[in-house]
């Protein structure tokens, strides 16, 4: 980790620096450049704002794509715009008509869904500085030349973006992703070697001292995923023939997925762990152990030099480790204490073979079935396009709201002062997203951001009043600081570019008055458009985040009983469990998003966020996620190979599944119902009717489970007793010991599955009852 922490640094260092870079070529143009030129910049402040957007931490290839959305909006804003400016006339642009005329645009622009949201943003900015402009200038304001004005502001940003991007050399998204995939695959190979280290050792001290070092690894490999991730995007605007001749590339990400979760499972296998040197590996295991890592980094240290979607073979003279069992002559010796180094040597496989875990076969385009050709592919398309431009219930409220903001901001914002009437608007018009957000959180980053952007430009401008033409110096230090001040908990990303604008528009502009007087003007026009935000954002979504955290959980719930009830030996996973599964990980992200808004919101007359609780379950709830696609894989493969034993083997394990799965199932509906409610004494005194009073029975969900972990341990004994005595009966006609060695492995890692899942449920039932109670 120690030699990822520079690179870091150097990153966002030289990314700060080309950030300076862009906005001194902005400041040079608007201040310097030939006065025919200067008459159509006439708004610096905005070619600043949208240099911080499109070129802060980008490469070129988002730099590209950052273009084609200024091109985009602009386009927008100025047929919209100069229709507007035609059909009212600027003499009657009153300070009510802007405000009318923002909102109706904005919403315009912002109900399709298939716009991009840089798009939207740049194009509120536009619309602010035209309908305010034309408020200001009155009579005189050119009606296609004043729009004009604003598009080329607009397009010296993004030029300027790009010229940054070239120098000294282009960051190129390719080779990020090239260089962030060889990282990836020396991390994934340190992994593996320190948890194969792990495993075999002989001292519980060293086995614990390899899996800190393993799990220490593994966060900085899900950095590293992210940032293939965000360049993917950004690869296919630096090379076209990617998306067209070689479309292999766009499934890096399912690649990367099938390597991943294996590994995870690995890190499970070991957490599960009850005490070092495991009995289960001998010496003969730890040498197999040795040699299978070594066949699968050399894989590793082979595929980080090619392209990333090229397949990795393993060379000829070592492939006869790979048709070995991993796991050969103990089937009578399988206990409980033994599954985790079962589901270990399992994950071995899994990375060994190459297995598609993550993917899901019934998953095919539906748009290729069986109809005619041209009539299917047409109406594909036809159906595409559709769904691209139809609005949504999450657009069109996403578009009023910014209608409303924006249109109140501008209003207000003239009100209070007509000439710096520009700024209530200009800072909120990229604060939108789409859904919710952490909104005091936002609103107060940019109040702090803009106060603090606004102190420095006039301290140093003061310092810099008598050589006026070195006022652009104090920028680069500033650019630098606030671009790390972006990646800050404090601040966010939100505050850093607020600080960077604040300070930009006063040491890079000219002709607007006294700095002081200019400043104080903008940040109250700010705190104006803030307020407008934080009404509005409450007025859409008054529940606070810590409610939806609970829903959420509620719902997350609901989903994680719906993918245990879809365990089933008798029918293949990829029918419904895999497709179950995608949508409890989106509720479980969803999950997260609340939970880090509660931490952040303040809590006002409320009760404290109970911050702790829910990520200890939703620590919980992402080990479920992440085990249930072992569950679908060795279902598919049970059923597939199981020919020779298949009504025994499926009779036993069906019978104990069902009673884990009502079992399990049975709490969690309990537990789903207990978060609905206020209390836990709600709760007892709704489904009290449903018990029987008499009998003395109460409707308490935390006795459901058992106060402790010995009856889910029995009901697991007898699942994995029924394994032992059906795989003893499987027989296979060549490659005997090889086939029952995998069935073995694939049954334990069931079996590891099902009780990691047993146990986890009953870890959120104690979490549930101090969050209740």
């Amino acid at each position: 980790m120690e030699n990822q922490t520079h690179p870091l640094w150097r990153v966002r260092l030289a990314a700060a620096l080309r950030t300076a870079l862009a906005c001194t070529i902005v400041g040079c143009a608007t201040l310097y450049s030939p006065k025919p030129i200067r008459n159509f910049l006439t708004y610096p402040s905005y070619s600043y704002m949208t240099t911080i957007l499109i070129v802060s931490d980008a490469t070129l290839g988002q730099t590209l794509m950052g273009c084609w959305h200024v091109v985009y909006a602009t386009c927008q804003v100025m047929a919209s715009s100069v229709l507007v400016l035609w059909l009212v006339g600027p003499a009657r642009f009153t300070n009510e008509v802007a405000a009318a005329a923002m909102a109706v645009s904005v919403f315009v622009v912002a109900l399709p869904g298939s716009t991009h949201l840089m798009s939207k943003r740049i194009a509120f900015g536009q619309f602010v500085n035209v309908y305010v402009g034309t408020v200001v200038y009155g009579a005189n304001t050119r009606i296609v030349l004043h729009p004009t004005q604003v598009a080329a502001s607009t397009a010296l940003g993004a030029l300027a973006s790009v010229l940054a991007m070239m120098f000294p050399y282009p960051r190129l998204a390719y080779y990020e992703v090239k260089n962030s995939w060889r990282l990836y695959n020396e991390n994934a190979s340190q992994m593996l070697t320190r948890f194969v280290e792990a495993i075999s050792a002989q001292d519980n001290r060293v086995a614990l001292e390899s899996i800190s070092k393993g799990k220490s690894l593994s966060k900085g490999a899900a950095k590293l995923l992210q940032s293939i991730n965000h360049n993917l995007e950004g690869m296919l605007w630096e090379r076209p023939d990617i998306k067209f001749l070689r479309p292999n590339h766009r499934e890096l990400g399912h690649k990367l997925q099938e390597m991943e979760i294996p590994i995870k499972g690995m890190e499970m296998a070991l957490s599960s762990c009850s005490s070092f040197p495991v009995d289960m590996i001998d010496e003969g295991l730890r040498d197999h152990l040795r040699n299978s890592q070594l066949q699968i980094s050399l894989k590793l240290l082979q595929s980080k030099y090619s392209v990333p979607s090229e397949a990795t073979t393993v060379p000829e003279g070592q492939t006869e480790v790979l048709d070995k069992p991993l796991w050969t002559n103990k089937t009578n010796t399988t206990t409980h204490q033994d599954l985790p180094a079962l589901f270990f040597l399992y994950c071995m496989e899994l990375l060994l073979g190459d297995l598609p875990i993550a993917r899901n076969p019934g998953n095919t385009p539906k748009c290729k079935e069986k109809r005619g050709a041209s009539q299917t592919q047409a109406q594909c398309i036809c159906k595409r396009v559709w769904r691209s431009i139809r609005p949504s219930l999450g657009n069109f409220i996403f578009a009023l709201k910014c209608s409303i903001a924006l249109g109140f901001a501008v209003l207000l914002g003239l009100i209070y002062n007509k000439e710096q009437g520009y700024w209530s608007g200009l800072t909120i018009a990229i604060s939108f997203i789409t859904g919710r957000q952490a909104t005091f959180t936002v609103a107060n980053a940019r109040a702090q951001g803009t106060a603090l952007g606004s102190v420095y430009g006039i301290i140093f401008l003061f310092l810099f009043q008598k050589v006026d033409q070195l006022r652009l110096l104090p920028i680069l230090p500033w650019i630098v600081f606030t671009h790390f001040l972006r990646h800050s908990k404090m601040y966010g990303q939100a505050g850093g570019i607020s600080a960077a604008i604040g300070a930009l528009l006063i040491l890079g502009r000219e002709n607007y008055g006294q700095p002081s007087a200019f400043a104080i003007a903008r940040i109250a026009e700010a705190c104006i458009g803030l307020t407008c935000f934080t009404v509005v954002e409450v007025l859409f979504y008054p529940m606070r985040a810590a409610t939806l955290a609970k829903n959420q959980f509620s719902q997350s719930l609901g989903a994680l009983r719906d993918c245990v009830q879809g365990i089933n030996l008798c029918v293949p996973a990829s029918t419904g469990l895999r497709e179950k599964h995608r949508k409890l990980k989106s509720h479980v992200k969803k999950l997260e998003t609340f939970i880090e808004e509660a931490e952040t919101e303040p809590n006002f007359w409320f009760l404290p966020f109970q911050g702790d609780c829910y990520n200890r379950i939703l620590g919980s709830m992402s080990k479920m996620v992440d085990l249930l696609p072992f569950v679908a894989h060795n279902i598919d493969f049970i059923s597939q190979k199981s020919e020779g034993a298949s009504q025994e083997l499926k009779h036993h394990m069906n019978t104990d599944l069902e009673l884990l799965k009502e079992k399990i199932g049975s709490s969690l509906k309990c537990l789903e119902q207990v978060i609905s409610m206020k209390s836990l004494a709600a709760f007892e005194k709704e489904a009290q009717s449903e018990y029987d009073s008499e009998m003395g029975i109460s409707p308490n969900p935390f006795m459901i489970l058992g106060t402790c972990d010995e009856e889910a341990e029995a009901m697991v004994s007898n699942f994995l007793q029924h394994i032992k005595e059906a795989v003893e009966r499987v027989h296979n006609r060549d490659g005997e010991v090889k086939d029952v060695s995998q069935m073995v492995l694939c049954l334990s890692s069931l079996g590891f599955c099902i009780r990691s899942l047993t146990e986890e449920t009953m870890k959120i039932k104690e979490e549930v009852r101090k969050l209740v109670e």
